[in-house]
């Protein structure tokens, strides 16, 4: 059975060329480009994995993954935060709201799929 990772991003560009790479590699994709639409699409689909914007509309990265980490339902689920941020603080605040990883952008797409590989134990 495919793992099912849901990729919310609200950069149109950026969206295709992440969900064609990890369909490539056999994962499930689906797609939100908004904080609300994150929390109703992950508790009606239960992904395996969540990427997330820091910056989208409606609520930031930081919201939707504290109300998924609180949440019985979707606190299991990891969360990769992506952003361009250059913030100081931003890994600790990050994981602060339960997030299980940080990535800066740009990342280099190999680096995104290791670590994708690592969470959902495929490497």
């Amino acid at each position: 059975m495919k793992k099912k990772i849901l990729l919310a991003d609200d950069e149109p560009n950026l969206v295709v060329t992440i969900k064609d790479r990890l369909e490539v590699l056999g994962y499930e994709v689906i797609v939100a480009s908004n904080g609300k639409e994150t929390l109703e699409k992950v508790n009606g689909e239960l992904p395996d994995l969540v990427l997330l914007d820091l910056l989208m509309p409606e609520m930031n990265g930081y919201e939707v993954c504290r109300k998924l980490k609180s949440s019985p339902k979707t606190k299991e689920i990891p969360v990769i935060i992506f952003t361009a941020s250059g913030q100081r603080d931003l890994e600790e605040k990050c994981m602060s709201v339960g997030a299980t990883e940080l990535l800066r952008k740009p990342f280099e797409p190999s680096e995104l799929t290791k670590l994708v590989d690592k969470l959902l134990k495929r490497e």
